[in-house]
Order: structure tokens, then sequence, then C-alpha cells
């Protein structure tokens, strides 16, 4: 049994796909992981985590791919630190999206804890999902504090009437902004505003997300600390990505039966049958090292009235779901 572990990390280290090895389980991968962004590109899933080590050693981000969410290929250093010329201190928190045939990756780097510090949130582009990825500005993206939020933590919103928008935000604020078509900065939005905040509740942490289901806009974050084992998901609902938002509740939470400090999350919408897939890392039960994170897949359902019902953390994870 030791020898077939050893076997399936090699196999996971080399980048090979794992079939007939892999099963519907959580983690759905080996290995110390964080932060997952959840894509779909070219009919495959896509995950793109931080890689949870210290942040002297957070210096390139790894991918994953899957065609049922079970089976995994690992796509080694998709972006590298020594390609992000103003990145000198960590990577971490991967935002994904497709526009016109290129793949961008947004990105917090170097935790800048005052505008006198170079860093903040980049983007790099490559032409495919698996990279490789080249800083695409030479500068950050966005490099100040505005109302507060300190630059981490993207994700990028493409709305209906094809307006694009960076939501990111820590230090208990959250910000969206315009971006412009290139991506190569932010514009102010109709009413003449360029940094919009719609921190929903004291709650907010940082980790946030939006998307649109019925034409209502679900806006999610994290809450608690990002060590500790009350980190988790909360969301609120509104009528524009500008908000405003009020929060409604968590829906997922540290479960003391399966692990702790859930959190940190984005979703995969499968349009065929309409399902949703929570992507999160969470704890290890017993184990007290706040970088040991791993990521995890559960199914995320709504009620009738369109609320988030309460997301239950599971050992096996989801079966096969093809695209």
């Amino acid at each position: 049994m030791r020898q077939c572990r050893m076997l399936i990390h090699a196999a996971f280290a080399a980048g090979l796909l794992l079939t007939g090895v892999a099963h519907a389980s959580n983690p759905v991968f080996p290995g110390w992981y964080a932060d997952p962004e959840a894509a779909i590109f070219q009919h495959q899933y896509w995950i793109y985590p931080t890689t949870s080590l210290r942040y002297s050693e957070q210096t390139s981000f790894d991918a994953f791919s899957s065609d049922d969410l079970v089976h995994w290929t690992k796509h080694a250093g998709v972006l590298r630190m020594a390609d992000v010329p103003w990145a000198k201190k960590a990577m971490w928190a991967p935002a994904m999206t497709e526009k016109d045939g290129k793949y961008y990756f947004f990105f917090a780097a170097n935790d800048i804890q005052n505008d006198k510090q170079l860093g903040g949130i980049g983007v790099a582009v490559a032409d495919h999902p698996e990279g490789p990825y080249k800083d695409l500005l030479g500068h950050p993206l966005v490099d100040a504090f505005h109302n507060g939020a300190q630059p981490i933590d993207p994700f990028v919103f493409h709305d209906g009437d094809g307006s694009w928008y960076l939501i990111y935000g820590g230090w208990k604020h959250a910000n969206v902004v315009k971006l412009k078509p290139d991506f190569s900065g932010v514009e102010p939005t109709a009413d003449g505003k360029t940094w919009h905040e719609i921190t929903p509740s004291p709650e907010y942490v940082e980790g946030p997300l939006m998307f649109k289901r019925n034409g209502k806009y679900y806006f999610m974050w994290s809450e608690g600390g990002w060590t500790g084992p009350d980190y988790s998901v909360a969301y609120a609902i509104g009528d524009s990505p500008l908000g405003p938002f009020k929060r409604i509740g968590k829906i997922l939470q540290q479960d003391p039966t399966i692990g702790t400090g859930a959190g940190h999350h984005s979703v995969f919408h499968v349009a065929r049958d309409d399902s949703w897939f929570i992507v999160y890392h969470r704890h290890p039960l017993g184990d007290t090292d706040g970088n040991h994170r791993e990521v995890c897949i559960d199914r995320m359902e709504f009620d009738a009235d369109g609320k988030i019902l309460p997301v239950k953390m599971t050992r096996e994870g989801v079966p096969p779901h093809a695209l």
C-alpha cells in the first residue's frame, strides 16, 4: 500500500493522468493547495490553486485539468515568479478567464501593507489554459489601497452586457472595478466612479467571488481567519454587480467530523444540466499547521427561492460528471 501511494504521488509530480487510480474523494488531488480557482476551458474542468507553502516558497502555480471532476492531470509551474519581474515576495489567489482566444491569469503578489510598497494584483497571459503564462503589463494592475481594501484575492466577472469587472479585497473591505477591454487597466463606470466598495457586512474578510443566476448577482466571500478552524464562506444577492449587497448567511463552514477551515472557494457551473459544484480548501482534522490546506469539491444547490443551501462537506467528493 505504501509503495502504491508513493507511485501515485510520483505520477502527479510528473504531471501524469491518474486514470484508473484516482477516484471520487476529497481532497481531489494530493498536496498542500489552497484558494482554488475553478474554470471551464476547452470543454475541460480546470483548477488553479495557490501552492500552500510559506510565503517565501510561494513562487509558482500549478494547475489541474479533468474531463469528469474525478481524474485530474497536473500541469506544473504554469506561472512562475521568474516571469513576473515585479513579484518578489509571494504569489497566491489565482483568478482565470478567457477572452478572444487568450487566457488571462490574475493573481496577488508581494502582500503590500501600504501604497509605498510595490505589489498588489497582477495579470499574466497565455495562448493555452496550461500556460506558460507571462506577465502582461510589467507592473501590477492594481497597486494601491482603495476604500481600505488591500489589493489581494482577485476575481474576474464577465457580465451579460459585455462588461468585465475585477472584484477583490482583503482587510475586511471588498471593491469592484470595471476593467478595460484589454485588461491593461481599469476605467470608470457609467456614473463616473471607478472604485466601488461592495463590502456586504462587517464579517467580510477576503476571497470574493461573483456569478449571475436567474437575473440576480450572487456575491460570495470568506470570513474568519485563513489559518484557523473558523474560516468559512458566506454570500449575498443583489441586482447589480456594483451592489448593494447585504449578507444572507454562511453556506460553508467547518464540520468537526470532516475538516476545518473551509473557505476561499470557487464554483463550477455545468450549463447542460444546471449543476453547481463548490471548489474550496479545508484543513485536515487535527492538523494545526495553517498552510496544510487541501482542495475539495462538493455539490452546491439552491432552494426554490434562489437561496444557496448549506453545503455538506464530504470525504467522498462528487461522482464523475461530464461536461
